[in-house]
């Protein structure tokens, strides 16, 4: 006997699709499963199943005053089954956050800041002394299934004089790690200049907000992408959309998409006031905006499923296959006219409305809240 049986679900092709989970554990898959007897079964009728929405840019550090949420609220509430917190913790807190975590529903993962205070304040990297090796050793090798990628903040408000020294010592710091950490860099306003920083990252580094609308972006003053941008991904840098309350613009998005330059991963950088007041709300209303710059709905799944697995080394998360954790996020498509407003109070209509019914966390249902 199974715990769950999914049954008459479809997958986001259109096609019959149900799932057994066991112990956590996706059991089967395929278009009809016969014979099934389960603890609890979850009758979908009709509706889009996937595997679990992965966010991988939160911040859910529930202590801080700057920016924070509880993980619930931005994850199982909203669809979503797995949370990154991009670096709100550092050293010196992200013992805490782990402990804080353990009892959510959400399955919840961070980035180590390389400032040891984590986001305290705007600035923690504009003194080069809260990044230590020590300490920042010692937390990861600490936290070994929770630590997932290693975060620096590169925008003139969090560096102040440094520049790009931060992103130097993460890299550094990477390099020295007995296990390898994926770096995510936040860029914003300069200096430091975005070329700059690009020039620091390698191939399965994260840049994240990389379709802001900022002049230290993407764009060139005539709207073309930038030549080191696309040396920067042609080198293997993952450009993540992160789209925040500053950092997502839709024309942007539109002209990098149209010239080819496809995000690898889509993520929120939600946090309470951006959640509660927009323009973010949830992962749903930002996957709305990309299907309305023309992405399909198997892209942009993709882009939430096997994509931020694939950043962050979830080699158990991200695919509906058995032995792949149990998460699973229902939802569906509905023709229905929406405004969508970008990071720049840009409005543009779309007429699909992604409408999440259940996240499934290893095998567990959650009845999605009512988005408004």
């Amino acid at each position: 006997m199974v715990d769950l049986y999914v049954k008459n679900g479809h997958d986001v092709n259109g096609a019959p699709l149900e799932i057994t989970i066991m112990d956590g554990k996706i059991a089967a898959v395929g278009t009809e499963l016969l014979g099934i007897e389960a603890k609890e079964v979850l009758d979908l009728n009709g509706s889009i199943v996937s595997a679990g929405w992965i966010d991988d840019h939160t911040h859910c550090y529930e202590k801080l005053t700057l920016y924070y949420d509880d993980p619930d609220k931005d994850g199982v509430a909203t669809g979503v089954t797995t949370v990154i917190d991009a670096g709100s913790t550092g050293a010196d807190n992200i013992g805490d956050f782990y402990e804080i975590t353990r009892a959510k529903k959400t399955n919840v993962y961070a980035m180590i800041n390389i400032s040891r205070t984590g986001i305290l304040a705007q600035d923690e990297l504009g003194d080069m002394n809260r990044v230590q090796w020590d300490v920042f050793q010692a937390a990861v090798e600490q936290h070994p299934d929770f630590i997932v990628g290693i975060k620096a903040r590169e925008s003139h408000s969090v560096v102040v004089d440094n520049d790009v020294k931060p992103l130097e010592m993460a890299k550094r710091y990477q390099a020295k790690l007995a296990e390898y950490l994926p770096i995510m860099v936040h860029v914003g306003a300069n200096p430091p200049e975005l070329a700059d920083v690009l020039a620091l990252m390698t191939s399965g580094d994260v840049l994240t907000h990389a379709y802001n609308g900022k002049p230290n972006g993407m764009l060139t003053a005539n709207g073309e992408v930038k030549d080191f941008i696309w040396d920067a991904y042609r080198r293997g840098i993952r450009f993540d959309v992160g789209h925040g309350t500053d950092s997502f613009n839709f024309q942007t998005a539109e002209v990098a998409f149209k010239a080819g330059l496809t995000p690898k991963s889509i993520s929120t950088d939600i946090y309470h006031r951006n959640r509660e007041n927009g323009p973010v709300y949830d992962m749903a209303t930002t996957l709305e905006k990309m299907m309305l710059l023309g992405y399909d709905l198997p892209t942009v799944i993709k882009m939430v499923t096997e994509a931020p697995a694939a950043n962050f080394n979830l080699s158990h998360k991200g695919q509906l296959k058995v032995g792949y954790d149990g998460d699973l996020t229902v939802f569906n498509l509905e023709n229905q006219a929406k405004e969508l407003t970008d990071s720049n109070g840009n409005q543009r209509t779309t007429t699909t409305s992604l409408r999440p019914e259940y996240a499934v966390v290893a095998g567990k249902v959650y009845e999605v809240e009512e988005k408004s």
